[in-house]
């Protein structure tokens, strides 16, 4: 039986290039080689795409702070249109082997917010997560958040600026309605990059600063007090949520840092101590959120539970993390799918969509 090609992307021209790396070489650390041959292909900061095709590919895999692309790797092109999913050598400009799906482990812009799904979709190519508008929307933390409000699910208060409306920033105004402490965030990034915890005028003014360094808009959100639990959901039109995960962050907040560099940046607790009621409201929350934001494949769920009932949705990611420490993987281990299981899921997923996406007229 042939095996199945699949096109591992990562790495990216976002902020989270190295968390990219770092989830790449847990998959395919773990994927099933008996049933699918990876065909690893790294995209540098500029945004060259690189064929993988040696042991050398990632450099210092093994150190988060230090991993990397090998740079003098094959260039690559995908090239759209053609009926053999063909990839092409950018220094010969001949063909180099087809793919069967792409599996884009890209966290950020120009990678989770549907440019590499639409380029996808634009070859014919089955791909791993969610579609071009999931990934958009839920990528924009301001369009998720105003989505979420449309659909009556609660998420912190919040307000939006973009950068010609720098001089409309006023800290006291801001104050009044949010309180103090706020988060400041660009609205386009994840991993906790460019994002700011300000109590004061000179740490929002630098927060502000940082943030429109990210991105053209940004968010100011209330600070919630409140338990930080975690959901994933699995599936396509039929989704399910997993076990509940809590975060109990040993930095001042669930930083880039306690994510992915430090091991003891983060406590996780899994299954999270909840009663079973909440548990059961919170996990069809998971579930809500994503189809309203017309997810599929993955996502990761974010909640606040301030004081004992009271649930909002921060918000959800749609390539969530895959690396040694991700709640991802964790919470459908501790749910009874495996991480090579969770994968080969992933994969066939795609597939199922792929296949009924065919059938449709055009």
């Amino acid at each position: 039986m042939r095996k199945i090609r699949v096109g591992l992307l990562c790495g990216g021209r976002s902020a989270e290039h190295e968390v990219s790396l770092q989830s790449a070489k847990n998959v395919i650390d773990a994927i099933d080689r008996d049933k699918y041959e990876v065909v690893l292909i790294g995209i540098d900061r500029s945004g060259r795409w690189s064929l993988g095709d040696s042991a050398e590919f990632l450099l210092n895999a093994h150190d988060p702070k230090l991993i990397a692309l090998n740079k003098m790797s094959e260039g690559i092109s995908l090239a759209p249109g053609t009926m053999s999913n063909q990839l092409i050598s950018q220094s010969t400009h001949l063909p180099t082997g087809a793919i069967d799906v792409i599996f884009p482990i890209l966290h950020g812009p120009f990678g989770e917010d549907g440019t590499i799904q639409g380029l996808a979709k634009l070859a014919n190519i089955p791909f791993v997560g969610a579609g071009v508008l999931g990934s958009a929307v839920a990528m924009d933390k301001d369009v998720m958040k105003r989505l979420l409000r449309e659909a009556g699910i609660p998420t912190p208060d919040f307000v939006t600026f973009n950068r010609s409306q720098k001089e409309q920033i006023h800290f006291e105004e801001i104050r009044e309605r949010l309180g103090m402490p706020c988060f400041i965030k660009p609205a386009n990034l994840g991993s906790s990059i460019g994002i700011t915890r300000a109590k004061d005028l000179t740490q929002f003014e630098a927060g502000i600063k940082e943030a429109f360094l990210h991105d053209r808009k940004i968010l100011v959100e209330t600070n919630i007090q409140g338990r930080e639990i975690e959901c994933a959901v699995l599936g396509n039109s039929n989704p399910m949520a997993s076990a509940l995960g809590e975060v109990l962050p040993s930095h001042e907040f669930y930083s880039y840092e306690a994510k992915y560099i430090d091991e003891n940046g983060a406590t996780l607790i899994i299954p999270a101590e909840l009663p079973d009621d909440l548990t059961t409201r919170m996990r069809a929350l998971a579930v809500e959120t994503y189809q309203v934001l017309d997810c599929e494949g993955m996502a990761r769920v974010d909640f606040f539970l301030r004081g004992e009932r009271e649930v909002l949705v921060n918000e959800i990611n749609t390539i969530p993390g895959f690396t040694k420490i991700s709640m991802y993987p964790k919470l459908w281990e501790a749910s009874g799918i495996s991480y090579e299981e969770l994968i080969d899921r992933l994969i066939q997923l795609a597939l199922e969509r792929f296949e009924e996406e065919q059938e449709l007229e055009t």
